[in-house]
């Protein structure tokens, strides 16, 4: 089972971003769910920690990625080091009550697992967050730095991806299905929406841009629709592009407004989000009128990819205060 939308480098790029926007609207909606059925759906401690295999990865760790952070030990019994740190993160899993899941890999019964995320020695800890793999650390590390490490993960996960974590009851020890995730509701769009995931993996941007639209239409508050769009639309500006001459044209001409914008949507479709945000700043910084303004929608549009909870968002919001004012 091949994992899905993982980035080994923990570099928040386009899939990243689609993936924070597919799972704030998930824990939103389990949230209003369990909120609406009086608060259910919480999980006994002892399901804290799981034993997963290749069969249910995409069930156990994919899908609870959205909900909860999922820290991945993969171990084996041979390795003297992994029982050392096995036991101490499944303390941690109970002492953070639901703040995130830890998922165990016997990495002897699991070799796809270990080779898809290039295991090159045991312990090894991953984390998933919404669907994205982030390695944290190899080898028995030190309890205070893996809880330095977790609450950074935990953070992260809260701040750009809305995940709060699971409720944990204490009195349902024992109670065998209480290890099931909560069944998350079919949304309306759902399949408008999936409609326009396929499109943009099959590189249809302009699929994917009506497909969005067609949400949009109909529910003009969809965060993950809007959050959609602009990717789409962003893709659709780039495909075809020279990135060379690009890139070449925004440096020998920094005044040339079309010239920075192409740079811009490059820089940020390459993952260089300050580059792009720090650009288009300057830019609105150095013209005027029409022009400036052309830059200015442009930065506003990407601050929409990569979503408004982003603290580079938020720092390049206030740095384009400055210019304007």
């Amino acid at each position: 089972m091949q994992p899905r939308n993982m980035s080994m480098s923990g570099v928040v790029d386009l899939a990243a971003v689609k993936a924070a926007g597919e799972a704030k609207a998930k824990a939103e909606q389990a949230r209003a769910e369990a909120a609406r059925q009086g608060g259910g759906g919480a999980v006994a401690p002892s399901s804290l920690v799981i034993d997963v295999d290749e069969a249910g990865f995409e069930r156990d760790v994919l899908q609870r990625s959205t909900e909860v952070p999922v820290v991945i030990d993969f171990w084996a019994e041979w390795c003297e080091p992994c029982k050392q740190l096995g036991p101490l993160l499944e303390k941690l899993a109970q002492e953070y009550k639901g703040r995130f899941l830890l998922a165990k890999i016997d990495v002897d019964a699991n070799q796809m697992l270990m080779q898809q995320f290039g295991i090159q020695g045991i312990p090894a800890v991953f984390a998933v967050v919404a669907g994205q793999a982030l390695p944290l650390f190899q080898g028995a590390a030190p309890e205070a730095q893996i809880r330095e490490t977790l609450d950074q993960l935990i953070q992260v996960a809260e701040e750009r991806f809305g995940l709060t974590g699971i409720a944990v009851d204490p009195d349902a020890a024992g109670q065998e299905d209480a290890a099931a995730p909560a069944a998350i509701p079919e949304g309306p769009y759902d399949a408008l929406l999936e409609a326009a995931v396929q499109a943009l993996d099959a590189g249809d941007f302009g699929g994917a841009v009506q497909a969005y639209k067609n949400v949009l239409s109909d529910d003009p508050g969809n965060t993950e629709a809007k959050l959609g769009l602009a990717q789409a639309e962003l893709l659709a500006r780039v495909q075809g592009m020279d990135p060379q001459k690009v890139r070449q044209e925004a440096a020998e001409k920094p005044a040339d407004v079309t010239a920075q914008i192409a740079s811009a949507d490059l820089d940020l479709v390459g993952g260089h989000v300050e580059d792009a945000f720090g650009r288009l700043v300057e830019t609105v910084r150095r013209t005027a009128g029409e022009e400036r303004d052309r830059a200015r929608v442009r930065l506003l549009e990407l601050f929409e990819v990569v979503g408004p909870d982003d603290p580079r968002v938020t720092a390049a919001r206030s740095a384009l205060a400055r210019v304007l004012f």
